[in-house]
């Protein structure tokens, strides 16, 4: 089979992993490590840079490629460059501007993807590109991140949720089922609709969502099938997303039990449960199907790819537990080896993509 990489993507890519590495080093800075600041509002952009600055742009560049549109391109361009403003720039909000007006570009994309296909999968990506927009014309507006941080999460929930309800088609759900499904969707959005008004009420709501979605997903995603499949890759994908999954319904379980966190130690567990044992994970599992997507080359499995998934999962679990237990030099700990699993996959990946291109320049010789 001819194989046809795809190097147009890679400027985008690169800013999406330049955002990473930024995001990563003021994540250390914000933990207490002692690292220079390599701008002055770095540290207080761990979120944005990490939420739109990489994973908007990732997640609208593998949309702009998949469509084939041209004009969606502009989102991850946006996202890209608008990351870099935001640190560079002080004074003017041209930066989250930039941020705001790429989501914007997100929603558009997902209207033209769901005018496509009306269904309950696309329906939730839309809503959560929506909710990315709204987060971003808050913070924009001045909330200060701790008010727009749950419609942040709700992005990358209802994104991922909406792909996992797409690729569960195969197990074919049942319309109850798919009715369960968007029922969960509409408790974790009122949640953080709630929250707006009643902070305590609404994350509970919220975090009941979070519960309820991987509950869900025991019957219906495929996932959990896989964990004992032959193929080594769809193995350690279906560990990267059942891991996942776990993450996700403590993040909820914590939010349940102590309410609202805008600060601190439990603030920085509930978190970090969502967007690096979830989001992360499975950002872990789907590289091997993404980058070929966006890159046009393959990503050889190496066995090697259960010790970055491992040392995530095992450094998360160590920065809760210290997070709950006050114990800062646990947690500094922990947040330090997250980062280093996330560099390692980094590496990797980078590895298996120029081995691709590699490969595609002798078949094409």
């Amino acid at each position: 089979m001819k194989i046809t990489p795809n190097r147009f993507p890679i400027p985008f890519l690169f800013l999406a992993i330049l955002g990473l590495l930024a995001a990563l080093w003021a994540g250390l800075m914000r933990l207490g490590w002692q690292l220079p600041a390599l701008t002055p509002s770095l540290a207080m952009a761990h979120g944005p840079l990490m939420i739109s600055g990489f994973l908007g742009t990732l997640i609208t560049l593998e949309r702009a490629v998949a469509m084939k549109q041209k004009w969606m391109y502009l989102s991850p361009l946006l996202s890209g460059l608008g990351w870099l403003v935001t640190i560079l720039i002080r004074g003017l909000p041209l930066g989250p501007v930039m941020l705001t007006l790429a989501s914007l570009g997100g929603v558009a994309i997902l209207a033209e993807i769901v005018r496509r296909e009306y269904a309950i999968h696309t329906v939730t990506m839309l809503l959560g590109a929506l909710a990315w927009l709204t987060g971003n014309v808050l913070w924009l507006s001045g909330w200060q991140i701790h008010q727009v941080v749950f419609f942040w999460m709700a992005f990358l929930v209802l994104t991922i949720a909406g792909e996992r309800l797409e690729l569960s088609r195969v197990l074919r759900p049942s319309r109850i089922q798919q009715i369960l499904f968007a029922g969960i969707v509409v408790i974790f959005l009122a949640g953080i609709l709630l929250a707006m008004i009643n902070l305590q009420a609404g994350t509970r709501l919220s975090g009941l969502g979070l519960i309820l979605l991987p509950l869900w997903s025991l019957r219906n995603d495929i996932a959990w099938r896989n964990i004992k499949h032959k193929l080594p890759l769809t193995r350690y994908i279906a560990w990267c997303l059942a891991l996942g999954f776990v993450w996700l319904g403590i993040s909820g379980g914590l939010s349940l039990l102590f309410g609202a966190q805008v600060a601190g130690p439990r603030y920085d567990a509930v978190l970090h449960a969502v967007f690096v044992g979830f989001v992360i994970s499975m950002i872990f599992g789907h590289a091997p199907i993404i980058f070929p997507a966006i890159l046009g080359v393959p990503i050889n499995f190496q066995p090697a790819f259960y010790i970055h998934l491992a040392l995530l999962h095992g450094s998360l679990a160590l920065r809760v537990f210290a997070d709950y237990a006050n114990l800062h030099a646990w947690r500094m700990w922990g947040g330090l080896l997250n980062e280093i699993a996330i560099f390692i996959f980094i590496g990797m990946t980078a590895y298996s993509v120029r081995k691709g291109f590699a490969e595609a320049s002798r078949h094409a010789g």
